[in-house]
């Protein structure tokens, strides 16, 4: 099997400028430094101690943003290196003005790159966050005796009842690992049956709070024209939820007149064909893009920029997390709800069981599956007690995961 997978992997180095290649034509990869995936490196390693996290994209990047702010102020780390896998988690990164953090793509798990990019980089200590197991990496890290954490971990069934059919690879590649902080019990339980004992829960890290979120507001302009209107919103939508989310507006507006329905679709590169589907309702539709923010008789404001989510999480009274009525699995409801938002989510929500199990226990969650069913729940009223509850439960996580974290890079920065 571990064999198949290095064909495999092999296979797509093949093919990879083809993949590049396509992916620049649809913005989903930076021309210039789509060559960090082939661990060809656009900035300087410094010398000294250097820690490196990777995340695979936007949620996994800015779940750790608390912890790049606290080893930001630590004199004795010289850089920290974020790696990840998508251009929208590049954007977001850059918009943080760090000292001492550089970002990279990650890049292939073939042999030659990842022995090319650990060559470059050496880091002190790696740490992978939720669910990115990279058999290559994870097998040269643990032979050049770096230390590898696998931090918020989360294996879901779905992606456990495929590990359970290659148990001894499972075992082989999950050995490499230092030690495992998992999110919930759930994944605990799965390690241990894939023989993994290497683990200590200590909480959810994206419970923790942002320290941008507070700082991250919409223009005062479009604020109090909003103000004046009765707003809701879809949040990180993909494709058929917009129209979904448009039966409920219609369903809605029929007893409030001033309502905008708020929609911020979860990759933008498919404005204009969200905007085509909309208008088959005759629906008056203003992008976030547009200079004129002029919302008279708007009925959908559709968020089409990178990074606004959570300065409409910040105003919203209801907040619909889309990925939950088609079959994704879900999205992280944690940003909108420590706002004080009311989440409303579909059936579809595996991703995310124990956060919506939490949130449906302090009453802020609630499942729905009809337009209509939508549209009687949107509520105009935040729920600030439930937020207040969530953000000191993050508080308390991130300081654990602070003290698990600064145990393993002081013991192994004595080392060298």
């Amino acid at each position: 099997m571990f064999l198949l997978y290095q064909i495999v992997i092999s296979l797509i180095v093949i093919i990879s400028p083809l993949i590049i290649i396509y992916r620049i034509l649809k913005n989903k990869e930076d021309k210039k430094r789509f060559i960090e995936k082939f661990s060809l490196p656009t900035k300087i390693r410094k010398k000294g101690k250097l820690i490196w996290f990777h995340g695979a994209s936007v949620g996994e990047i800015l779940s750790i943003i608390p912890l790049i702010k606290y080893y930001e102020k630590k004199k004795s780390i010289n850089q920290i290196l974020i790696t990840s896998s998508t251009l929208s988690s590049s954007k977001v990164i850059k918009k943080f003005n760090f000292k001492k953090t550089i970002h990279q793509f990650y890049p292939i798990d073939q042999i030659i790159f990842t022995n090319k990019f650990l060559n470059y980089w050496k880091p002190n200590i790696s740490i992978f966050i939720d669910s990115e197991i990279w058999p290559n990496m994870f097998k040269n890290l643990n032979d050049r005796k770096i230390p590898l954490v696998l931090l918020n971990a989360r294996i879901t069934r779905k992606t456990f009842n495929k590990w359970i059919k290659i148990k001894n690879l499972a075992y082989s590649i999950f050995n490499n690992i230092t030690i495992a902080f998992p999110q919930n019990i759930e994944t605990k339980n799965y390690l241990k049956k894939l023989n993994f004992t290497k683990i200590k829960v200590i909480g959810n890290l994206k419970f923790a709070e942002n320290p941008e979120e507070n700082l991250n507001q919409i223009n005062n302009k479009l604020k109090s024209i909003l103000k004046k209107k009765k707003i809701w919103v879809a949040s990180s939508t993909h494709k058929s939820e917009e129209l979904f989310c448009a039966k409920a507006h219609i369903e809605l507006k029929k007893k409030i007149k001033n309502l905008i329905t708020i929609i911020i679709p979860r990759h933008i590169h498919r404005t204009n064909n969200i905007i085509k589907e909309l208008k088959n309702f005759k629906l008056n539709i203003k992008t976030h893009s547009s200079k004129n923010i002029d919302l008279k008789n708007i009925d959908i404001y559709l968020v089409d920029t990178f990074g606004e989510t959570r300065k409409f999480h910040n105003i919203a009274s209801t907040v619909f997390l889309g990925g939950s009525i088609n079959n994704r699995g879900g999205q992280n409801p944690l940003e909108a709800a420590r706002f004080g938002a009311n989440i409303l989510h579909g059936p579809n929500i595996n991703n995310f069981q124990d956060v919506y199990k939490l949130l449906k226990f302090l009453k802020v969650s609630k499942k729905i599956n009809t337009p209509r069913d939508l549209a009687s729940n949107i509520n105009f009223r935040k729920n600030k007690l439930a937020g207040k509850k969530i953000k000191n439960i993050g508080k308390k996580i991130l300081i654990r995961t602070i003290k698990e974290l600064d145990i393993l890079i002081n013991n192994e920065f004595k080392k060298t």
